[in-house]
């Protein structure tokens, strides 16, 4: 068996369950894998006149993570805001008669979001009643606010970084200063954090405290079965249940949001989204595996709409791509089309063609201006390693052009490199290529293959062709070998590879993939660095000693009849 073929076991992820699970949850197991959100709450209330950022993630639900966090750290006493001696201090212990109470703290938090405003945070005077009615800073112990609600009203901003600085808060002439205490956690993203670190001279004298929530689990770290109870968090909550084969096609979705076969998605607002458009599907509570896998694929057909016309395009050969026979320097590349909620794979057509010149392998995608930063970098790595192997003692006398062929958008990522070398060296050497096969793969300077991103997706896509087309047995797709733990298959794929109808190969090296693809040996260069002559290599070398004229001229027919009569004295 070829060991660069991909076996069906290692196509998806694999979960098991105990028998004896139980399924029941505590809030703290929302907070799993999160400990340096957890660390840095837990300063939060040892520490004086120190505040907190939290940092989360699309597809986080805060609600849930916020009564978690204050979860953790009990019940909190009633605080009473006194008058005392025209200041205000704040009391635990029952309030002496002759005080005079302004605020009584009896929230454990509180959450700010949205259209924030001043009064929503300080609080307000009522000169008709003569009393003050508390903000969120007197009303709760842990005050969180959505930091880019308060971001954006710059004025609400510069007041609390002033509250911060005095620790007090004024409300109103008819009052005194009130003493701040509360603690403040901001919830936004890291990169606002970085922002206002940066932008604000007192931001991180203020807000040292840095939690940052994580959106995967390793399982190498948590159990699954310490994941199944982070789920029945969410289930309990939209009151739901799963069925056995439900929750671990669940485990699949998760390990495929996260792109890795041993770690989970802690993407709850998604997760949750899915179950409830599964229990709508269901007309009932309880989710069993059919209704599970039915809310994926209508998901998937709400949101394929660009995906659908792409395929049309191909069948309609309005793009022209072949999948079958062989073709000097073209090859049959892979590509990633990514929308805000939806991504899909997308093959695409990759010509190299070559003739004499001065060594430069021309990207024509960058000089068109079609191709990112990142596409050209690897255009230069995939020159250097065509050098490393056949320019070491002379340059090379050839010019080479390589482009996707009928793209109208620009073309980012490295990830098409190593398609790009086997086309090229098809071109020189003029071995076919099997237009059955598809790869994908970034390439370093010595030939190794290196890890891309969307590998499901572009095998997918490719598979999706193929199957319109009709499962030959011959075709598939060639990957890297880092990629393997980022397998996670649809069943259709699995199944064809299982049948023997798709193949899937992975490589560490370009010389492998070059032989899967042209079915000719790479060869192994000799002391003279010198390839064997009838090596894929060594047909590139002879190839380039033509073009730099170092082969011997063709001899005349006179020149060929006296060396044959000549007679040796």
């Amino acid at each position: 068996m070829n060991s660069n073929i991909i076996p069906t076991a290692a196509l998806k992820p694999q979960f098991t369950l105990p028998a004896d699970l139980v399924n029941e949850s505590s809030p703290e197991m929302r907070l799993i894998g999160q400990s340096r959100v957890r660390d840095a709450f837990k300063l939060l209330g040892r520490t004086h006149d120190q505040h907190m950022y939290l940092a989360d993630f699309s597809g986080c639900n805060r609600k849930y993570i916020i009564n978690a966090l204050v979860h953790t750290e009990g019940v909190f006493p009633n605080k009473h805001l006194i008058l005392q001696d025209s200041t205000t201090i704040w009391l635990e212990a029952e309030v002496p008669s002759n005080d005079t109470v302004i605020a009584t703290k009896q929230a454990q938090y509180q959450y700010l979001s949205g259209t924030v405003k001043k009064h929503d945070l300080i609080g307000r005077y009522d000169e008709n009643t003569k009393q003050y009615k508390a903000g969120a800073l007197a009303n709760c112990h842990y005050l969180f606010v959505c930091a880019d609600s308060i971001w954006k009203r710059e004025s609400l901003w510069e007041l609390l970084l002033e509250i911060l600085d005095k620790k007090e808060y004024q409300v109103h002439s008819s009052l005194p200063a009130l003493a701040l205490n509360c603690k403040i956690i901001l919830i936004g993203s890291s990169n606002q954090y970085g922002h206002c670190w940066l932008g604000e001279p007192s931001f991180s004298n203020h807000f040292p405290l840095l939690g940052e929530l994580i959106n995967e689990v390793d399982l190498n770290e948590v159990s699954l079965v310490e994941y199944d109870q982070w789920l029945n968090c969410i289930l309990n909550d939209l009151n739901l249940t799963l069925d056995r084969q439900a929750r671990l096609a669940l485990f699949e979705y998760s390990a495929r949001l996260a792109d890795h076969q041993q770690r989970l998605s802690l993407m709850s607002i998604n997760i949750e989204q899915l179950l409830v458009q599964a229990s709508a599907y269901a007309h009932t509570r309880h989710i069993d595996i059919k209704a599970f896998q039915h809310s994926i694929d209508m998901f998937n057909q709400r949101h394929n709409a660009s995906e659908k016309l792409s395929e049309q395009n191909f069948d309609d050969l309005f793009i022209s791509l072949p999948t079958q026979d062989e073709m000097i320097g073209q090859i049959n590349g892979l590509t990633v089309i990514e929308n805000a909620e939806y991504s899909y794979g997308e093959p695409a057509r990759i010509t190299a063609s070559v003739h004499y010149g001065d060594g430069e392998v021309a990207d024509i995608e960058r000089k068109s201006e079609l191709g990112g930063n990142i596409h050209a970098k690897g255009m230069m790595i995939l020159s250097s390693c065509l050098y490393r192997i056949f320019g070491k003692d002379a340059p090379l006398h050839l010019n080479a052009n390589i482009v996707f062929e009928q793209s109208y958008q620009e073309i980012d990522g490295d990830s098409a490199s190593l398609a790009e070398y086997c086309s090229l060296i098809s071109a020189i050497s003029e071995k076919p290529i099997k237009q059955s096969l598809a790869a994908t793969g970034a390439i370093d300077q010595f030939g190794n293959v290196q890890a891309i991103g969307g590998v499901n997706e572009k095998i997918e896509g490719f598979f999706k062709l193929c199957q319109r087309r009709g499962l030959t047995g011959h075709q598939g797709v060639i990957i890297p070998c880092s990629n393997m733990q980022q397998l996670n298959l649809k069943q259709s794929v699995i199944d064809a590879v299982h049948q023997g109808l798709f193949t899937l190969y992975q490589v560490k090296h370009i010389d492998e993939a070059a032989e899967i693809l042209m079915q000719t040996p790479a060869g192994t260069a000799d002391k003279d660095n010198q390839f064997p002559d009838d090596s894929l290599y060594g047909l590139v070398q002879a190839r380039l000693e033509s073009l730099a004229g170092y082969q011997d001229e063709d001899k005349s027919f006179f020149v060929r009849l006296r060396e044959k009569l000549s007679f040796s004295s």
